[in-house]
């Protein structure tokens, strides 16, 4: 198969000639249509995942923590999948290579049928960041119906999923985008009340949308105006920001501001598909690269651009 790899960490992505990885007894082996190109994905090639997780890597290490496509083959354990199926699949620093090549083979259990409402290169480019998303909405803040919640970043890869999961749990979402590219993509995606961070008064908004206080905020980017952004909170309100989210935002006292992981389980996968599965469902791809692209692809999560870049390995 033709993968894109790393021969040390640091290195650079290259084109690569690798076998077709075996699909182990509780595996499924995937043909890769879609792979999401992740914010955290230089973080993988510079090595921190395999430190992070105390693995020794094999190189070449094929880069690539989601996507999806086609099941070709699947484990003598396996009874929820078959040859044929459309999937997607999430996998962080995944021991037989990531999703950054043309076959994948990765447990069953991080596996699920994609959504009717999706086309395979958004189901590819969606799962870490709608994961993520829906940990730091339910898991983390509560999240509850008739609540307000501000998503800051809500035009990125998790806010734009987070603004219509949050609509979908019932709550009102006051929405932080970047640019008026931004605000008119989030505003079509449902959001009650939408600013261009760049150029409008944040707190001054929201106190008009929550007189009281806003309930609860999930926050994105990190800096001076998230900080002054969650002023604006009520007393007792709830703040949820991704791991790796740098400066680390703040609240003053009498605000709970947690930081967490994307929790990946069979649980959390079945809510989020029947979030997403409640009605129409936008996963928005800005740019989609071939795999021999996949070098300037990481180059261009340092642009600006609007939720998810994708890679094309077939």
């Amino acid at each position: 198969m033709q993968a894109v790899a790393i021969d040390q960490f640091g290195g650079e992505i290259t084109s690569h000639t690798l076998p077709v990885p075996q699909c182990g007894s509780d595996e499924v082996l995937i043909r890769v249509e879609s792979a999401g190109i992740g914010a955290w994905d230089p973080f993988e090639r510079e090595g921190g995942f395999a430190k992070l997780m105390g693995q020794k890597p094999n190189f070449p290490y094929v880069l690539g923590s989601d996507g999806a496509g086609t099941v070709i083959a699947v484990g003598n354990q396996v009874r929820d999948f078959n040859p044929g199926d459309r999937v997607y699949a999430l996998a962080l620093a995944n021991p037989k290579g990531g999703f950054y090549a043309q076959y994948i083979a990765v447990k069953a259990q991080q596996v699920s049928r994609v959504p009717r409402q999706l086309t395979i290169e958004q189901a590819g480019v969606m799962p870490i960041d709608a994961i993520t998303a829906l940990t730091g909405l339910d898991d983390t803040i509560g999240l509850k119906p008739g609540e307000t919640i501000m998503i800051f970043g809500a035009s990125g890869g998790i806010g734009h999923l987070a603004v219509q999961l949050a609509r979908r749990m019932g709550a009102r979402v006051f929405a932080i985008a970047s640019g008026p590219d931004g605000a008119a993509l989030v505003k079509r995606l449902g959001a009650d009340a939408v600013l261009d961070g760049r150029k409008e008064d944040i707190a001054a908004a929201a106190r008009q949308f929550a007189p009281g206080g806003l309930d609860a905020a999930l926050v994105t980017a990190g800096g001076s105006a998230t900080d002054n952004a969650l002023t604006t909170l009520r007393e007792g309100a709830r703040v949820a920001y991704p791991n790796g989210v740098e400066p680390a935002p703040k609240a003053r006292p009498g605000i709970k501001v947690k930081a967490y992981d994307g929790m990946l389980t069979p649980d959390a996968i079945g809510r989020l598909n029947k979030l997403i599965e409640a009605g129409p469902f936008e996963v928005h791809v800005a740019r989609t690269f071939s795999l021999d692209k996949a070098a300037d692809a990481q180059r261009a999560l340092d642009q600006h651009f609007l939720g998810k870049l994708a890679l094309r390995p077939n």
